[in-house]
């Protein structure tokens, strides 16, 4: 017998009040369960919206049309750097979405990830010419890894690379790429430092690592893209963890360690922790606004505003915390 069953066998005499206090547990119960799903209701409606979308981002010169949009990055100034596949190929707008210039032309067979380092140079890789370039603000070549149109496994090559990271003490990463599954580390000289990485599912192996970042404690993110999970590694390349079940187009980290994730698969972006904890989570399949068509490079001012490039939409996006301008 149960507690209750017990209780009216010995008590009969009290066999109402258990059955009220039955009742009683029940619709506390159910009461219970109903704040839950309004408190959830709350959460799902505040989180509905959590960045709304920047109309006015950017404004075009008169006759300039995107290309594939495939990298977008933030410099010291908060100018938003914007890589298309198109001529010219690397754009710089303002905040307010002002034109402010473009460079780059004739560099480039295949943009695909570009990125600022703290001294305000211009990293970008070329995933069809098997490249990283480092240019100075202006454009003018100022570092050239790799061997141009000749892929390779070596210090000396790339096979499609696809991003670059910037450590602390200038230390820098690629992500390597469509081709040769694996990161490879640099001194801030260009001086080949280690690789790791090989084809596969396993902790430490990548299925197209289509991005890379680091954070305040020098831990390396890795896009793992086709393998749908991102990977964390120390500086040495050992493996720490991983955060699986989203698709990582694009990464960016911020300086507070939030990381921000474009999923083209899905073409969501999703605010987390560096744990996996989703913050937010927003966009949806489409060409409409807010919406994406295999959303790919992602970016954060210093201003928390998102900016997301779309390679099939041709576009770059601007987002702003809900209820701020």
């Amino acid at each position: 017998m149960n507690v209750f069953e017990q209780y009216n066998v010995s008590h009969p005499i009290n066999s109402r009040a258990t059955r009220r206090c039955k009742h009683c547990i029940s619709r506390s119960l159910v009461a219970v369960m109903l704040l839950t799903l309004l408190a959830s209701a709350r959460l799902l409606a505040a989180d509905e919206a959590p960045y709304q979308l920047d109309r006015s981002f950017p404004q075009l010169p008169e006759g300039l049309r995107l290309g594939a949009v495939s990298g977008v990055a933030i410099d010291r100034n908060d100018h938003v750097l914007v890589f298309d596949r198109g001529e010219p190929p690397i754009l710089v707008f303002d905040a307010r979405g002002n034109f402010k210039g473009a460079f780059g032309r004739g560099l480039f067979t295949s943009p695909h990830g570009l990125r600022v380092d703290p001294e305000g140079n211009v990293w970008v890789t070329d995933n069809a010419n098997h490249t990283v370039l480092k240019l100075d603000p202006t454009g003018k070549v100022l570092l050239t890894l790799g061997t141009k149109n000749e892929s390779g496994t070596d210090e000396r090559h790339f096979n499609k690379p696809t991003d670059v990271a910037f450590a602390r003490n200038g230390d820098f990463y690629v992500s390597d790429g469509y081709g040769n599954s694996r990161v490879v580390k640099f001194d801030k000289d260009g001086r080949f430092i280690l690789a790791w990485g090989r084809k596969g599912s396993g902790d430490g192996e990548f299925n197209l690592p289509h991005a890379v970042r680091v954070d305040s404690k020098d831990q390396v993110y890795v896009a793992d893209r086709e393998n749908n999970r991102i990977q964390v590694f120390d500086s040495k390349g050992k493996f720490l963890r991983k955060i699986e079940g989203i698709a990582p187009f694009g990464l960016e980290i911020a300086r507070d360690d939030t990381l921000y994730v474009a999923d083209g698969r899905a073409n969501v972006i999703v605010k987390m922790r560096a744990d996996g904890t989703v913050l937010a989570r927003w966009g949806g399949t489409g060409r409409g606004p807010g919406q994406f068509d295999m959303a790919h490079g992602i970016a954060v001012d210093s201003a928390g505003a998102v900016y997301v490039c779309d390679i099939n939409g041709r576009r770059i996006q601007r987002f702003v915390p809900a209820g701020r301008r």
